[in-house]
């Protein structure tokens, strides 16, 4: 058959040659701009993918020489166990008189130099673990450790490892008489079960390697019980134990141990208001105080569980679940006389709106006590004192607060014993500190705010001891060093007057410390997000530094490609305010390309949560791997400075800090051009994603794409001592305001919802009603039900992944490519 092929229309030799090197020189072109305008090549990709799932093992155990767990052997030496790149597990002896530091040791010299070292020292148990009397579950503390089960009974052991949840795990036998040792994590929980399935020995592993011990001495452990509710039934019995008092039926039955004519009970409770609770017993066991209570709303929720493990069939499980504005308990305290001649019904005209009554503390005299009264709408936080006599009432300190009174992170009340003083914690200077209150006249001294010269500009962050008969206390402390991070803790020592002021701990970083068991020594260990950790013996009376123990060796950790992270500070909304964060980058990074990024965001006012001290961060890492920078910041309305930086979350939780978090991220792209803003996500859970939401609704301008996590998006719905305490009460137009339900009409951008279906802590409606406001609103997103899967439900494997993948298609424009050889059989191309 002939060709018909026009002759004229194809192309000669020299023609295609150049219509080649055009193409060519064109691509090189396009490639060219690709690599300095848009996406990088390989963002999304396979390998990407790769690094993103294995990171976690990746850089597991790359860190050595890092912590310093003290065993001390007397009141002057002590040994501790490192992990070094070389020589695996050695040892080191420290005499913290002298900071004579020991050379590194194996096992068997350890024992050798404390056997020379310290007389009366049982060496065979320094590495013995201690078998628990009940069975306990996991609860990871991070170092790599092993244990090693010598089973001196006759017959072999089953070994299960058991989860921080209680599901256990076999992993393999001991047999009679031999030893066997497995590689596991301080604080996991192991078990070890006979051929029946009795459990036989319960040992918690340490970061020291240990030897557990199973022979005819060690206790069974029992079974772990579950938390009991409280049982207002029990008896409750006075201090010197002849007065018993049992709550049944919503009232009270006294009885008295040697004279039943004593016994005596109230007949006015009832189940719409009754006794229960506690019974507070005054030290001469002549009175008591005992709430009786009208039960306020019980609002319940649901939650189904679609998909159990034993049943094809769904099951309803309903919780109780406390809410903003709902009504509470009203309690009265009732004060009673023993033998029941006298009752006073006490006056609440100091207390009439209580939030909760709690530690109640009687006067060593019994003469009376005092309670602690935190009003509703949380402004209000008042020491009440009842005098025992005539049941009349006075203030002893009353703290309050044009905004909020931060009663669950900056809340300490002691009373000293033994005198009319009290150590007082109180943000009234506009920083939190503590004072030295007299309780009879109210007059209340500084103990923090001027001891360092500061002008009282930084923050106590708790109290770790008190020493009353010294009048000295140690106090955890932050923001004390000008240009240091003003997050970075300390410790500081100092009298009850502010005077004898002494910082503890030193060097650039976030601390921690351990005191030896007689107080003369410390540990003073600090690190920063791009410092590994040091580890330094210190003087516990003068901070005065006796031995460099430790500096953490993270070359093995560099060696994987995992970068240092880098922080920065900005300027926030007022341009004076810094705002600190923290920039990770990719392995692989190349400052020439663009990279999109991505932001975590929790902005609770509970707390603070850039990290501050040294680690893998993977959580962070992880998204980087796949081709992005990723930032994390604090922002205004967060914790942990002054009284002012606190209080823009005050009915304003919508605001989550963005102003500074977005004036901060253009503050850093200035000068860091790989950073893309054109392209630049967000990600949280809980609290988190009410703000990741948040942010497309009133800063779509700058955010493109949000995945949104069991988000609390509607205050309303949400759990009462958490909202009220920032959008306080009662139930205010802000509420609906804010609402994420109410602006989901505003989205801009790209949207992921994830919900666990049976989310015990942030109720499941929350996510649902978004999506309801949003189909209405004729909005496109995506949401992800997790069926069985509780609070922070992007953490499952499942969700992790699809949160990865969303902003790879929707921040770098790619189908992820995870598993495309696997479907589509195309190859990777990085």
């Amino acid at each position: 058959m002939r060709d018909r092929t026009n002759q004229s229309s194809v192309p000669s030799a020299s023609r295609l040659l150049s219509t080649h090197r055009s193409r060519v020189i064109w691509l090189c072109v396009l490639v060219a701009w690709i690599g300095t305008a848009g996406p990088s090549f390989g963002q999304g990709s396979r390998s990407d993918y790769q690094r993103w799932e294995t990171l976690d093992r990746t850089v597991a155990g790359k860190v050595f020489r890092n912590d310093v767990s003290a065993h001390w052997i007397n009141d002057d030496l002590f040994w501790y166990r490192v992990r070094t790149r070389d020589q695996g597990e050695r040892f080191v002896v420290v005499n913290a008189a002298t900071g004579k530091k020991s050379s590194d040791y194996d096992r068997d010299q350890l024992r050798d130099a404390i056997a020379g070292d310290a007389e009366d020292v049982d060496i065979d148990s320094i590495f013995g673990l201690k078998p628990r009397r009940t069975i306990a579950s996991s609860h990871y503390r991070g170092s790599p450790t092993s244990i090693e089960f010598d089973n001196r009974t006759d017959q072999d052991l089953k070994v299960h490892y058991r989860s921080d949840d209680g599901t256990e795990r076999y992993y393999g036998d001991v047999k009679a008489g031999a030893s066997r040792q497995w590689s596991t994590y301080d604080g996991h929980a192991w078990v070890l079960r006979n051929a029946d399935g009795k459990a036989i020995a319960c040992f918690v592993a340490d970061t020291t390697p240990g030897i557990a011990v199973i022979d005819a001495d060690t206790p069974r452990p029992a079974s772990a019980q579950p938390r009991r509710r409280r049982d207002e039934s029990r008896l409750q019995k006075s201090p010197d134990e002849a007065w018993e008092i049992r709550i049944d039926d919503h009232n009270l039955h006294l009885t008295h141990r040697n004279d039943a004519a004593k016994n005596w009970s109230t007949a006015d409770g009832s189940q719409q208001h009754g006794y229960g609770g506690k019974v507070h017993w005054s030290p001469d066991s002549k009175h008591f105080v005992v709430m009786k209570t009208r039960p306020g709303t019980r609002r319940e929720i649901h939650l189904i569980d679609s998909s159990p493990d034993d049943s094809h069939h769904g099951k309803l499980i309903t919780l109780d679940y406390a809410k903003p504005g709902d009504d509470l308990d009203v309690r009265t305290l009732i004060l009673f006389s023993a033998d029941g001649s006298r009752r006073f019904e006490i006056d609440n005209t100091r207390f009439p709106n209580p939030y909760q009554l709690s530690d109640f503390q009687w006067d060593p005299d019994s003469s009376g006590f005092s309670f602690l009264y935190n009003q509703r709408g949380h402004q209000v936080l008042r020491l009440v004192r009842v005098n025992a006599d005539d049941g009349s009432t006075s203030t002893l300190i009353d703290e309050t607060s044009d905004t909020f009174i931060c009663y669950s992170s900056k809340n300490y009340l002691r009373r000293l014993h033994g005198s009319d003083e009290a150590i007082w914690m109180s943000e009234r200077s506009g920083w939190n500190h503590l004072y030295l209150v007299d309780q009879k006249s109210g007059k209340m001294s500084d103990i923090t705010h001027g001891c360092l010269g500061l002008d009282g500009q930084f923050v106590v962050r708790g109290v770790e001891k008190v020493d009353a008969e010294k009048r000295r206390l140690w106090v955890k402390v932050s923001g004390i060093h000008p240009g240091e991070d003003p997050y970075h803790v300390h410790l500081l020592a100092v009298d009850f007057d502010g005077n004898n002021a002494t910082i503890l701990t030193g060097g650039d970083g976030n601390h921690r410390w351990d005191f030896s068991p007689n107080g003369r020594y410390l540990i003073d260990q600090y690190s920063r997000v791009d410092l590994p950790n040091r580890s330094v013996l210190r003087d516990a009376e003068t901070g005065k530094s006796i031995c460099e123990l430790e500096t953490a060796d993270i070359r093995a950790l560099l060696e994987t490609g995992w970068r240092v992270p880098e922080r920065f500070v900005a300027k926030g909304r007022d341009g004076q305010t810094d705002i600190h964060g923290i920039i990770v980058r990719p392995t692989g990074f190349d400052p020439r390309r663009k990279y999109p990024v991505l932001e975590y965001i929790y902005a609770g006012p509970h707390g603070s949560f850039v990290p501050k001290s040294f680690g893998t961060h993977s959580r962070l890492y992880k998204m980087a791997e796949l081709g992005f920078i990723v930032v994390q910041i604090d922002g205004m309305g967060t914790n942990h400075r002054s009284k002012a930086f606190h209080d823009v979350c005050w009915k304003n939780l919508g605001d989550s800090g963005f102003p500074d978090r977005i004036a901060w991220m253009k503050a850093a792209a200035e000068t860091r051009p790989e950073m893309d803003l054109r392209r630049v996500g967000i990600w949280g859970g809980s609290a988190g994603g009410q703000s990741a939401l948040r942010a497309l609704l009133a800063h779509g301008d700058f955010y493109q794409a949000a995945v949104a996590d069991c988000g609390c998006h509607d205050n309303r719905v949400d759990k009462i001592w958490w909202n009220e305490q920032w959008m306080g009460w009662p139930i205010g137009p802000h509420y609906k305001e804010q609402s994420n339900v109410t602006c989901a009409h505003q989205l801009r951008g790209d949207l992921m919802l994830i919900v666990g279906e049976l989310d015990r802590n942030v109720d499941p409606i929350s996510t649902m009603q978004v999506v309801d406001a949003l189909v209405r609103a004729d909005k496109d997103f995506e949401l992800l039900v997790m069926p069985g899967v509780g609070h922070g439900a992007a953490g499952h494997p499942y969700a992790a992944r699809r949160q990865a993948d969303f902003f790879v298609r929707k921040l770098q424009g790619s189908q992820p490519r995870w598993d495309f050889d696997d479907r589509n059989n195309e190859p990777d191309t990085d």
